[in-house]
């Protein structure tokens, strides 16, 4: 039988509660104060809490986040009465469930203890399947290359992220690398490649949206029951309508929570929320994991280790595209040039040099002309952004140790080139 932690510094409430929840097949456990709360989970790890945001000394919202920081996968259902306002919203933000309004009707108040514990009952049975955990089974080495500080920090948010099932937003610049993340997030679930229900809402018709995602009476389509057990993964969701945004929070409540949410956004959705500009319910929905992916010119160090991977996929019938070579200077545009589009230009750019070079050793002159053009090498202000010895050394190399053209390139005086 479930269990459920009730907390709420009104015994008039626990009663109520008490009278409508029991019945219906759910244990019940009350404390009156946050603080007391806290405890008790981590003595008895409830299945879901039930908590009033608005309590003494400790509130539901600091409640929410020391469970959160002690159990990353807790289910926690906020009681507010300001729903709709920045408190409930504030809620979502910290990565509660859901949230219910004051006075709340007893048949909404079980169908959403019901969805939580679904939603726990998800969480557990990846856990089990010893998937998720591990993460020595996840396919991150072969997807994501580099061992710069940033990578790194990704490769440990995605092995965190393997380990629960809350709803996770990628954001950063086309080419970065988003949907490899997602495709190993899904693969840690153990569901086929069938489960993974891609949807570019750059692309789909407003039509496609309310028979995919919305469903008769907004109780979900077709892509949210193919997603069943596996991840239902949105991609460019800056680009869904505003009116399909308001009724997939509605979905996203009402739905049985039997699959990963997973969204992308080439833009920040916080600011566009900020503006007026998306759905800020939706946001906090979307996002209780929020993974920021780093464009490859603030990752330089890793250029190498990429020119070896998408070397090595490529066939050369000269000789084994696996020992290629780039020349110092043709390391060095490679390392500063902005590379817009990310991994996905990367990639272009390798292969096709690699594939039709007749030599080993590839040179600077190879390279494309949109890399050899000064214009394209960092300005002053990304000099000045807290990378200068890092920019200055690879742009020196690329001018042969040149630092009067060097100093002209990243628009400095020769001095601060040392």
């Amino acid at each position: 039988m479930s269990s459920v932690l009730i907390v709420d510094d009104l015994l008039s409430i626990h009663e109520m509660l008490e009278a409508v929840i029991q019945p219906t097949g759910f244990n019940t456990a009350f404390t009156t104060d946050g603080e007391k709360a806290l405890v008790r989970y981590k003595e008895e790890k409830f299945d879901l809490v039930l908590a009033d945001i608005d309590m003494k000394p400790m509130d539901g919202i600091t409640l929410l986040k020391n469970l959160k920081q002690y159990d990353p996968s807790v289910v926690v259902v906020i009681m507010t009465a300001y729903a709709g306002t920045e408190s409930a919203i504030q809620a979502l933000k910290y990565g509660a469930f859901d949230y219910l309004q004051k006075p709340f009707r007893v048949t909404e108040l079980i169908e959403t203890l019901k969805r939580g514990i679904e939603f726990k009952k998800f969480q557990s049975e990846r856990a089990i399947s010893g998937l998720a955990p591990s993460g020595n089974k996840l396919d991150i080495g072969h997807r994501i290359i580099g061992r710069s500080p940033v990578v790194v920090k990704l490769v440990q948010q995605v092995k965190k992220l393997a380990t629960v099932q809350t709803p996770v937003l990628l954001q950063g610049e086309n080419g970065t690398g988003k949907t490899a993340v997602a495709e190993v997030l899904h693969s840690a679930l153990g569901a086929d490649e069938s489960k993974l229900v891609r949807i570019d809402c750059s692309l789909s018709s407003a039509a496609n949206f309310r028979e995919g995602l919305l469903g008769e009476n907004g109780a979900g389509g077709t892509w949210v029951e193919q997603a069943k057990g596996g991840t239902l993964f949105l991609q460019h969701l800056q680009c869904l309508p505003t009116d399909i945004q308001e009724a997939l929070v509605s979905v996203l409540r009402n739905t049985a929570h039997g699959f990963r949410l997973i969204c992308t956004s080439a833009v920040d959705l916080e600011q566009l929320v900020d503006e007026g500009g998306f759905n800020d319910e939706l946001f906090y929905r979307v996002a209780s994991f929020p993974v920021q992916m780093p464009p490859v010119r603030e990752r330089p160090e890793d250029i190498p280790l990429l020119v070896k991977h998408y070397a090595s996929k490529v066939a050369n019938p000269h000789f084994d595209a696996k020992l290629v070579e780039f020349t110092e200077d043709g390391m060095a545009l490679l390392t500063t040039y902005h590379w817009p589009g990310n991994l996905t230009e990367f990639y272009q750019v390798i292969s096709k040099i690699v594939s039709a070079s007749e030599t080993r050793v590839i040179t600077s002159q190879q390279l494309p002309l949109r890399l050899r053009e000064i214009k394209h090498w960092p300005s002053l202000s990304e000099y000045l952004s807290g990378q200068e010895k890092q920019y200055a050394d690879m742009v020196l190399r690329a001018c042969h140790g040149d630092k009067v053209q060097a100093a002209k390139v990243l628009g400095v005086e020769v001095s601060r080139l040392g």
